[in-house]
């Protein structure tokens, strides 16, 4: 019987250090975010450089919060709702680290545009606003993590829409501008990654907020990005 119940307390234990790992890796990721759109719109170097020491942060304690959650299916065999906050959050860990990682790749982006371009590139108040948007879902999907607030993650996909629509107003300006030679064809180039970034970032605020929903409820939303495709491998 002690065994039993050494067994929960630990498991308990586990899962509160699983939680406070979650929410300090989500922190971080908005963070990143928020510092890159920051940096987009005063572009100051400091902040490409605080971004990079945040992703590196990230992917760290994404490392740890993997291992915790192998540890705790491994050693407790949890069922029911354990499993599913265990499963959600080795899953959430991977959309955060994805999100660190193109904050960073946003401020690469800034670092070279600077060098190319002197004032405010084209389409800075659209990308202003996407940043914004993505921002917004970002908080909103953390926030419900954080509280266990399925519902309010349901409607994630209303802004998603919003900022798929000015990511396609975007690409298409900037298209536009480059086939009119209005625009230098490597300034719109850096554009195009960070207003494909933006989106890439929408899609897995939307996911978290389909893993929140499947952890509170046991039940999986089918609506919404869920496969975001890439193939590319994660280099600290």
């Amino acid at each position: 019987m002690r065994g039993v119940e050494g067994g929960r307390k630990a498991l308990g234990q586990g899962l509160d250090r699983l939680n406070e790992d979650v929410r300090t890796l989500a922190d971080l990721s908005e963070l990143a975010i928020r510092k890159a759109m920051d940096g987009m719109q005063r572009a100051e170097v400091a902040e490409a450089e605080e971004v990079a020491t945040l992703d590196k942060e990230i992917y760290a304690l994404q490392v740890i919060v993997e291992k915790t959650c192998v540890d705790l299916i491994a050693l407790h065999a949890p069922v029911a709702r354990d499993l599913r906050t265990i499963t959600t959050c080795l899953e959430i860990t991977t959309d955060l680290d994805r999100i660190g990682r193109y904050a960073r790749d946003i401020t690469e982006a800034e670092v070279e545009l600077r060098k190319l371009h002197g004032g405010n590139p084209p389409q800075m108040s659209q990308l202003v606003r996407m940043g914004d948007l993505t921002i917004h879902m970002v908080d909103t999907a953390i926030r419900a993590f954080m509280t266990r607030d399925a519902e309010s993650v349901k409607d994630m996909s209303r802004f998603d829409d919003s900022v798929d629509d000015l990511h396609d107003e975007v690409f298409q300006a900037l298209v536009l501008g480059m086939k009119e030679r209005s625009l230098e064809p490597e300034v719109g180039a850096h554009l195009l990654l960070v207003n494909r970034y933006l989106e890439r970032i929408a899609d897995h605020a939307v996911n978290i907020g389909k893993r929140v929903i499947y952890m509170v409820t046991g039940e999986s939303p089918h609506r919404g990005p869920t496969p975001v495709k890439e193939s590319e491998g994660r280099a600290p």
